[in-house]
């Protein structure tokens, strides 16, 4: 089923590697081309250019783009109950997680009298995506909006893109998760549209808007304040539409399709596998499933695991595609130490460890978004409940990227604090140093003060 990558007899460079693994096409700088109109829509015209937006691409116009805190409410009450339980749980255990990121304040005298501290200031405001389209995503709601809590940000907003089916809400589950996160800045616009919106503001145009912006606290002329960080995964669209306003705002990453590796050898059990690879498959037809094993036997029976799991699976189609994509492959390498450098080449938004001793092997990875050890840590257990961040870098990126965490809504600040003596003990080599550059005013700014 899956296409077959054999690099036994191969001994390529870390680039020729990552040349020879298979990768989901995904375009941003052509589909910058195709927001760009839509972004410059959005800055101009504000609520209204949303709306037109909605009834374009969501084939609805809603009535409110701010959604009305009944709407929250309502949809908490009509929240299946062991949707809600399993929410909470989520949500307690990715607080949980987050709080162990938190870094901690650090005075350090340089010098006596001489002092830096370094400080970590969370962002004023954010605002936070959460997708439609294939599939709906609370999880995605929790793993945002928990992460900019712990942190400490200020102000949260959400957006979602409005639904046909729901009046021209968002999904009610996704609703739900705001309101039992506490978000009541919610607003029902998708795509492109929401990241212009987040990053410029956009003004009411109509009594409908101007009276949710009073009920929301604001002045009833603006509809949605700027954000400082824009954050939350999206589809090609939404990744061109941040790498159009950053610089502006803030920015989390540009997220691609999901992609799973597994490194597996002859011991590992091949329903786990192939069910993993599955569980990644049904998200996107451009999703990637990768199997890297140095096990010919293991890789024809995840094949035959996988042909028979999918016939078995709802979205049977998108999954094929995924599947039989050229994203998808199962690379055959000599032993565990090829099977290491292939991984780190690959750079897998997940990577599972299905190996004897896997967590040795997991320590000895360098690239990959994150990385689930043993058996029984499936990547579905990280997208959920883990209490881990599931917006990973995608696409490779995590050669150089990190998931999303606390990280992304704080600032490192800081303060340095000398007193006199500590000062006049530092003027003359600071002298000697701005003379050397030909900036004799810094030297002056110390010497006026030993005078």
């Amino acid at each position: 089923m899956l296409n077959r990558i054999d690099l036994r007899d191969s001994n390529l460079t870390a680039g020729e590697l990552a040349a020879a693994l298979p990768r989901a096409d995904q375009d941003v700088a052509a589909a910058l081309e195709a927001v760009a109109p839509t972004i410059a829509d959005v800055r101009e015209r504000g609520a209204a250019a949303l709306r037109d937006a909605a009834e374009r691409f969501d084939h609805v116009r809603p009535a409110h783009l701010r959604v009305p805190a009944a709407a929250l409410q309502a949809a908490l009450d009509g929240l299946d109950p062991q949707v809600r339980e399993a929410l909470e749980l989520a949500i307690a255990h990715n607080r949980a997680g987050h709080v162990a990121q938190l870094p901690v304040e650090r005075d350090t005298e340089i010098i006596p009298g001489g002092h830096v501290i370094q400080r970590w200031i969370p962002v004023r405001r954010v605002g936070l995506y959460a997708p439609g389209g294939l599939a709906v995503y609370p999880s995605s709601v929790v793993m945002n909006a928990v992460a900019a809590q712990v942190a400490g940000v200020e102000q949260i907003a959400l957006a979602s893109p409005p639904q046909a089916e729901f009046d021209g809400l968002p999904h009610p589950t996704v609703l739900a998760a705001c309101a039992l996160l506490g978000i009541t800045e919610v607003y029902a616009v998708g795509g492109a549209q929401a990241i212009a919106m987040f990053a410029y503001g956009a003004e009411a145009a109509d009594d409908v808007d101007r009276a949710d912006s009073l009920v929301g606290g604001g002045d009833g002329r603006i509809l949605c304040e700027p954000v400082d960080v824009v954050a939350g995964p999206g589809n090609v669209y939404v990744a061109a539409a941040k790498r159009a306003v950053r610089g502006a705002v803030g920015i989390d990453a540009e997220a691609g399709p999901t992609e799973i590796a597994i490194i597996a050898d002859s011991g590992a059990n091949p329903e786990y596998v192939a069910a993993d690879l599955l569980s990644q498959a049904e998200h996107d037809p451009n999703a990637g499933s990768v199997l890297i094993t140095d096990s010919p036997a293991l890789a024809d029976a995840v094949d035959a695991a996988l042909a028979r799991r999918l016939e078995a699976t709802r979205h049977r189609e998108r999954a094929h595609t995924a599947l039989t994509g050229r994203q998808s492959a199962i690379v055959v390498v000599r032993d565990l130490e090829q099977a290491i450098a292939v991984a780190d080449a690959y750079a897998a938004e997940h990577l599972e460890i299905q190996t004897v001793d896997a967590a040795a092997v997991a320590r000895r990875i360098h690239n990959a978004g994150a990385i689930f050890v043993g058996p029984y840590s499936p990547v579905p257990l990280g997208d959920y409940l883990a209490g881990s961040n599931h917006v990973l870098p995608t696409g490779g990126t995590a050669r150089f990227a990190a998931g999303l965490n606390v990280m992304a809504y704080l600032k490192p600040v800081q303060l340095i604090n000398y007193d006199a003596d500590a000062l006049a003990a530092m003027t003359a080599p600071l002298t000697a140093l701005a003379e050397s550059e030909n900036l004799p005013a810094h030297s002056e700014a110390a010497r006026a003060r030993q005078s």
